[in-house]
């Protein structure tokens, strides 16, 4: 082992500096924002009129997040909203994995025709009225937790970066398995996936990511308030006291302090907490995911 890799010259330690200054300030960029949104979110209603939203609150208060969290129907939304969560991306990678592997494979017939057919979906829509006769009539799904799993379970354009993602594997693992006598479905459960797993995770975060965040067929289809999902009910929410703002506005009665800005700061931290909890679990498998997936073997 040479000297130079134990001791760094005076240029590469400015280097190293410099990177890690820009790194840092970018960190503090991205974080900034999220602080004023939790800092905000402990600030009186008054306070925003004249100071605008603050990182570090000059009021304390906790109101935004009473009002937020006093509503037992919060937690039914929650328990939605999880669900359809863990269940709908279960669903979407089967869905998404068993049709991603065959069309990576060079051997499929008509391989080319049904990649055409998936890729014309994300051109072309049969438009929001035909999909919503289909879906509340044809299938009766409407008023069922099915309803926000089933029509968006598969993603086009999810299938096609794991179907990348499957072409990028060296064949020589399938071949040599096919030698020793393994069938297709034997060699992606035994081979195919546990060398995946970064795009599978990556994937899956997606789809997780769209599941949680998902309000608009609720919106469609969703009239029982048992079955409203989280950011649905907290659109609800906000509307509501906006609504009573106007009201009180317009008409000169005096409603209180309706924490209206402190109120939408509370629902977003309510909204993201557990994403943001969830996301450094799975940063690496979300990094590796995208640089492996475009390495060809």
């Amino acid at each position: 082992m040479n000297s130079r890799s134990i001791k760094k010259t005076p240029g590469e330690i400015v280097f190293d500096v410099i990177v890690y200054a820009i790194a840092a300030l970018f960190c503090i960029y991205c974080l900034y924002p999220f602080a004023i949104i939790l800092g905000s979110s402990f600030e009186t209603e008054n306070n925003f009129l004249y100071y605008g939203f603050p990182i570090i609150p000059r009021d304390f208060t906790t109101k935004a997040y009473e009002m937020v969290l006093g509503d037992s129907q919060i937690f039914k939304a929650y328990g939605v909203t999880i669900f359809t969560t863990v269940v709908g991306t279960i669903i979407s990678m089967l869905f998404t994995v068993t049709m991603a592997y065959p069309l990576s494979l060079k051997k499929l017939r008509f391989r080319n025709v049904i990649t055409f057919y998936v890729y014309f979906t994300m051109l072309f829509g049969g438009g929001l009225v035909p999909t919503y006769l289909l879906i509340s009539r044809t299938l009766n799904m409407k008023n069922t937790i099915w309803v926000l799993i089933i029509p968006v379970a598969f993603g086009a354009w999810n299938m096609f970066l794991m179907r990348n993602f499957f072409a990028g594997i060296p064949s020589e693992l399938a071949e040599s398995a096919y030698v020793d006598g393994a069938n297709d479905m034997q060699i992606l459960w035994k081979i195919i996936l546990p060398v995946s797993v970064p795009g599978i995770a990556t994937i899956s975060l997606f789809y997780a990511l769209g599941y949680w965040n998902q309000w608009f067929n609720a919106m469609l289809y969703i009239e029982k308030s048992d079955l409203f999902p989280l950011q649905y009910l907290l659109m609800r929410m906000l509307r509501n006291v906006d609504a009573m703002k106007e009201m009180a506005r317009s008409t000169g009665v005096a409603m209180g302090e309706i924490p209206a800005n402190s109120l939408r700061m509370a629902t977003t931290v309510v909204a993201i907490g557990p994403v943001v909890l969830l996301y450094p679990f799975a940063q690496k498998y979300f990094t590796s995911g995208l640089t492996v997936g475009a390495i060809k073997g």
